[in-house]
C-alpha cells in the first residue's frame, strides 16, 4: 500500500487529499480481499446454503401454503423459490457486511489504525475504504447469489428497469449496514466478538415476511415481523422483482435505511475520534 509522504503540498491540493486517500483505503481493502478469497467465499456460501435448503427441502410444502397454482410439490417448490429469494438475496447483504466488522475489528487490534493516525491522511478515508471495499464486495456476492437463485427455479418478472430499480435499492441497504457494522467492528474488543455482534442481521430476516407471510405468525410474533426494518426492505425488493405495486413499503425502507446509514456513521466517526 503505497503511503502518502506529503512534504510540502500545495495549498489548493488540501482539499482533494480525502478523495485520493479515500482510493487508497480502498485498494488496500480490495487487495486484501483479493489475497484472502476464503472470506468472501464463506459469506456467499451462507445464503447459498440456506437458499438450497428452504428450495429443495422446505419449498414443496411451504410453497404449497402460498396460495395459488401449486398442486405438487414441484409446482410447490418453484412458488416458493419466487418467494424466498428476495429474503436470501437480502440475507446475503447482511451476511457481507459482518465481514466488514470481522475486518474492521482487525485494524482496531492489530495496531494499523494507530499508525494511520500518525501519517499525513485524511482520517475518513480509513472508514470510507472499508465502506467502499464492503460495498462492492457485497455487489459481488449478490450476483453470486442470484445466479444461483436462478438456477433453482427463482424466476423474476422483472423488466430492465425493474433490475436497475432492484439493484440500486440494494446498494442503498448495503450502504446502510455497512456503516452499522463499521461502528460494530470498533467497538469490539476482538475479532471474535466483532464476528458475533452484527449476527442478528443475519437472524433477523428469519422473523419478518422473508420465508413466510406475516399474517401466518402468531400475534406477538407478526406485530413485531410487520414493523421491524427487514420486512419493507423485503417486500420492496420482492415487489420490484415481480413487477408488482410496491405500495408504502418502499419510502418505510428508506427510511429505516437512512436512519441505520446515519446512526452508523455519526457511531463510527465518534468511535474513531474518541480512540485517538
Amino acid at each position: 500500500m503505497s503511503t502518502y509522504a506529503r512534504t510540502g503540498p500545495a495549498p489548493g491540493d488540501l482539499r482533494f487529499y480525502p478523495l485520493r486517500d479515500s482510493a487508497t483505503m480502498l485498494r488496500r481493502n480490495l487487495k486484501r480481499m483479493l489475497r484472502y478469497p476464503s472470506m468472501t467465499l464463506m459469506l456467499v456460501g451462507m445464503p447459498v446454503v440456506f437458499l438450497l435448503l428452504f428450495v429443495y427441502v422446505f419449498g414443496g410444502t411451504l410453497g404449497a401454503g402460498l396460495g395459488g397454482p401449486a398442486h405438487t410439490a414441484a409446482a410447490g417448490r418453484a412458488a416458493y423459490a419466487n418467494y424466498v429469494a428476495p429474503a436470501i438475496i437480502l440475507m446475503t447483504v447482511a451476511a457481507t457486511v459482518q465481514g466488514t466488522a470481522i475486518s474492521v475489528a482487525m485494524d482496531m487490534t492489530e495496531g494499523i489504525i494507530a499508525r494511520f493516525r500518525t501519517m499525513h491522511i485524511a482520517r475518513v478515508s480509513v472508514l470510507t475504504g472499508h465502506v467502499l471495499g464492503s460495498v462492492i464486495q457485497a455487489m459481488f456476492s449478490l450476483a453470486i447469489v442470484t445466479g444461483v437463485a436462478l438456477l433453482v427455479g427463482f424466476r423474476p418478472t422483472a423488466g430492465l428497469g425493474g433490475w436497475l430499480a432492484a439493484a440500486g435499492f440494494l446498494v442503498v441497504v448495503t450502504f446502510a449496514l455497512v456503516w452499522l457494522c463499521v461502528a460494530l467492528g470498533q467497538v469490539s474488543k476482538s475479532v471474535e466478538t466483532a464476528s458475533n455482534l452484527p449476527m442478528p442481521l443475519v437472524l433477523l430476516p428469519f422473523l419478518s415476511s422473508g420465508f413466510v407471510p406475516t399474517d401466518s405468525l402468531p400475534a406477538g410474533l407478526r406485530w413485531f415481523a410487520e414493523y421491524q426494518p427487514f420486512t419493507p426492505v423485503i417486500q420492496t425488493l420482492r415487489s420490484l422483482l415481480t413487477d408488482k405495486p410496491i405500495g408504502n413499503n418502499a419510502w418505510i425502507a428508506l427510511v429505516w435505511c437512512a436512519v441505520i446509514a446515519l446512526g452508523g456513521y455519526l457511531w463510527s466517526k465518534r468511535l474513531f475520534n474518541g480512540a485517538s
